[in-house]
């Protein structure tokens, strides 16, 4: 029977030893890596030489945030225990306790406080996410580790799969007789020997099909940023840069965004560990930026509420690239001008056809005199004009920062429905106003989603077939490239 030269290596290794051991130690013997010694040892099952049984254990381990906190408690402890020991807390106040934008949420969801006025402790009984991170802290092997712990990323869940093999006569036979079988490869003993003059060579079959190999090339979702980039500098525009993390400064304040607006919790954002905010943000701007929120723009009235240059100092990955925007129009430009990018986006959605944590966001400013909502459709007109949309339609819209506002939408080519693919509006005089913007110059603006502008052109009903851990490779192989 025809083995091949891995074959015989790993059945000679087994018969040369007790018999019975596993592919880890077989690749130890015979210098095999352990993928070839469990792919030799399927071929010998398949054949009758060897038994093997398969068993997979699963161990559990922390990682370097999940050690901390073994060490040091998880987040929300530590509030529930600064709670406890203080009276009367705040909202504000406990977020000077040391974890509080991780903590807090979870805090909540155990039921390990009362959130009002004040913020009143409950009854907090030791957990079992807090006995397993102890126990793994001790080097003990647990079972059941709540999944809690994987999901936040301080325990990692690892399969441990052991093939065990055992020779059988017939393996032992074939191993131990003079008549080897057929030589399924040259080997450097064989020709070194002469041995390969008498031995019985298997034959090479040249039309076997061979496996499959793709070559690299530039991902579709690529593709479309770069001919967007082409599109809006045939337009007149020129293009942005800026940090993926910034200020919620340049993020929302810039943006008339009152500090306590809903889209403003954790719970819509990534907020970063360390460091946890900007060192310094520019005097004049913080204090105009403080007294149109709290006092509004000229024939406006503001918030007036509390604006805390603290908040303003934490550093998130940005929601929205328009915070490029705001740091360009606070360099202090002249109009006429025209500016965009194209650039990743960051955000706590939950995951469906048509959100990801992260995708692309087209954004885009025309800062000029005499600018008018006809300027701005007719801007999107000519932009998807360039990708043969035609059907865009403009429904009313409700931001803070824009007035007027509008949703943009296109129709699905294969379901016929109507996606939203973008929101623009014409920026209201309170995110104008402090950088010194005449009264008579007017802002448009607009951000849009590439891969929403994918799935218009290509017809893909889920963005995750394009982009993400789901995304279908064989689709990203053989996909045409379509625009006009």
């Amino acid at each position: 029977m025809t083995l091949t030269n891995n074959e015989r290596r790993v059945l000679d290794a087994l018969a040369e030893g007790d018999g019975d051991t596993d592919a880890e130690a077989l690749a130890r013997t015979t210098g095999l890596g352990r993928g070839p010694v469990e792919g030799a040892v399927e071929l010998l099952a398949e054949k009758g030489y060897v038994n093997v049984d398969e068993t997979a254990e699963t161990l559990y381990k922390l990682t370097d945030e999940g050690r901390g906190y073994a060490d040091d408690g998880l987040p929300e402890r530590r509030l529930h225990d600064y709670l406890v020991e203080n009276d009367d807390v705040t909202t504000d106040e406990l977020r000077d306790v040391e974890g509080f934008e991780i903590g807090i949420g979870h805090l909540r969801r155990k039921g390990w406080a009362e959130m009002g006025a004040t913020v009143e402790p409950n009854e907090a009984s030791r957990g079992d996410d807090e006995e397993a991170l102890e126990a793994l802290a001790s080097g003990e092997n647990v079972d059941g580790v709540p999944e809690t712990l994987v999901d936040r990323g301080l325990v990692e869940r690892e399969e441990e799969r052991t093939v065990n093999v055992r020779i059988t006569d017939e393996g032992r036979e074939s191993a131990e007789g003079d008549d080897r079988g057929t030589v399924g490869a040259l080997t450097h003993d064989l020709l070194a020997s002469g041995d390969w003059k008498d031995a019985d060579l298997a034959e090479y079959n040249v039309e076997a099909d061979a496996e499959t190999t793709h070559g690299g090339r530039e991902h579709i979702l690529r593709q479309m940023a770069n001919r967007v980039k082409e599109v809006m500098t045939d337009m007149g525009f020129q293009e942005m840069e800026g940090p993926h993390v910034d200020a919620e400064f340049y993020i929302n304040d810039h943006l008339f965004m009152p500090q306590d607006h809903p889209a403003r919790t954790h719970w819509d954002k990534f907020l970063v560990e360390e460091p946890q905010r900007i060192d310094e943000l520019p005097d004049e701007a913080v204090e105009n930026i403080r007294n149109v929120h709290r006092e509004g723009a000229e024939g406006g009235d503001g918030y007036h509420s509390e604006w805390d240059r603290d908040v303003a100092r934490t550093l998130n990955l940005r929601g929205h690239t328009t915070s490029l925007s705001m740091r360009y129009l606070a360099e202090g430009v002249e109009p006429p001008a025209r500016y965009f990018s194209v650039d990743k986006v960051y955000r706590n959605d939950t995951l469906d056809p048509t959100h990801l944590l992260e995708f692309f966001q087209i954004e885009g400013w025309v800062m000029a005199r005499d600018l008018s909502v006809r300027d701005l459709m007719g801007t999107f007109v000519e932009f998807y004009s360039h990708f043969g949309i035609e059907d865009i339609e403009f429904k009313p819209h409700y931001n803070p920062y824009t007035e007027p506002s509008f949703e943009i939408f296109g129709e699905h080519p294969e379901t016929g429905e109507q996606i939203e693919i973008g929101n623009s509006g014409m920026f209201r005089r309170e995110v104008v106003e402090p950088h010194g913007i005449d009264d008579d110059v007017e802002v448009m603006a607009w951000g849009l989603a590439l891969e929403r502008l994918l799935m218009l052109i290509y017809g893909f009903e889920d963005i995750r077939d394009v982009h993400g851990t789901l995304c279908d490779l064989e689709l990203l192989r053989e996909v045409p490239v379509l625009w006009n």
